[in-house]
């Protein structure tokens, strides 16, 4: 399926394109055979249905002659039954096939569409794409759209050349970076003086964000790999209208509860630190690696994010937010909890 085969659909047709692509992250499926109803009148169901192929019957249940509606009638275009409680039941004719959307993802993609295209538009006239793609990033689409006109208004433009060092390891942070053309390399450089890569960084990804959560220094190098252009944000506005609504603290209690559901405890800090005690049932993934393993994880799956202090696990669980994982973290880290179980 592709954001064309959707944009029939009302109010779908009236999102950006960008949008329109985003909307089938959330969209699913359900397959219908003749006779099978898709909800009841009477539903309060949290489900936004489009027929997206076959034909089914609408019936009010009140006497009326039951509306038959097929996948290529212009009235499909519109959600079935719209109104909760449904007002009809709905049964399929024949083999088909439903979209079906959460009223809740449904509604917010629309108010945040429709409130970032003024803010786009009005900050970057006919070159919007930068920050729609932006959006489409995972942990950005998570800002709470008021938000956003004060996040586009911060961002500053900085012009860089090809192997120019734009952040530097050890250094401390000031900014944060997103980058709106060329590429980039994350590279770590070791107590041995060996220069490890961590990452290749192209249009859109961003950087800096470990040193302004954690207070840290720098932990790695980036250099421009090609010239381009970056958009960076100073970092008390940084903290204010970015990490704050992404990152999620958790006691051990709300921990202990996740963890029986599947969710998994990672501790970012140093090997040499994880080796000297954590919490039981813990992996080690320090931060200044998590670019390079991120790839490695289950997106299907919750992780806990612990440190010492939760500074640096802040730093991680924004660097997996944007990336779309589902992070937590263990707020205080070790030092609230008092002690530590190896």
């Amino acid at each position: 399926m592709t954001p064309a085969e959707i944009s029939r659909f009302i109010p779908i047709s009236d999102l950006s394109r960008q949008a329109q692509a985003q909307a089938l992250n959330l969209a699913r499926g359900m397959q219908l055979v003749p006779g099978q109803l898709a909800f009841n009148k009477g539903d309060k169901d949290i489900y936004t249905c489009y027929l997206l192929s076959g034909e089914v019957v609408l019936d009010a249940g009140d006497g009326s002659p039951p509306q038959r509606l097929r996948a290529d009638d212009k009235a499909a275009c519109h959600p079935l039954s719209r109104l909760k409680p449904r007002a009809h039941t709905c049964k399929a004719v024949d083999h088909g096939q439903l979209l079906i959307f959460t009223d809740d993802d449904l509604d917010d993609l629309l108010a945040r569409d429709q409130a970032t295209a003024y803010e786009v538009t009005e900050f970057e006239g006919d070159d919007p794409q930068w920050m729609f793609q932006l959006l489409s990033n995972p942990a950005f689409s998570k800002i709470p759209p008021g938000n956003l006109h004060l996040l586009f208004g911060r961002f500053e433009a900085m012009p860089v050349a090809a192997g120019q060092v734009v952040v530097r390891q050890g250094e401390a942070g000031d900014y944060y970076y997103l980058i709106r053309s060329g590429s980039a390399q994350v590279t770590r450089t070791t107590e041995d003086g060996k220069q490890v890569p961590l990452a290749n960084l192209q249009a859109g990804q961003g950087f800096g964000e470990e040193a302004l959560i954690s207070g840290d220094p720098r932990n790695a190098t980036v250099t421009m790999s090609q010239a381009g252009e970056l958009m960076r944000l100073p970092a008390a506005d940084f903290d204010t209208l970015l990490r704050t609504p992404l990152v999620k603290h958790i006691n051990l209690a709300q921990g202990a509860e996740l963890i029986k559901r599947g969710a998994q405890l990672i501790d970012v800090r140093l090997e040499s630190e994880y080796q000297t005690g954590s919490l039981k049932g813990s992996v080690n993934l320090p931060l200044y690696l998590l670019r390079l393993k991120a790839a490695s994880l289950d997106r299907q799956r919750t992780y806990i994010l612990l440190c010492q202090s939760g500074r640096r696990s802040s730093a991680a669980a924004f660097l997996l937010s944007q990336r779309g994982f589902d992070v937590r973290v263990l707020a205080g880290g070790l030092d609230a909890l008092g002690t530590r179980n190896t």
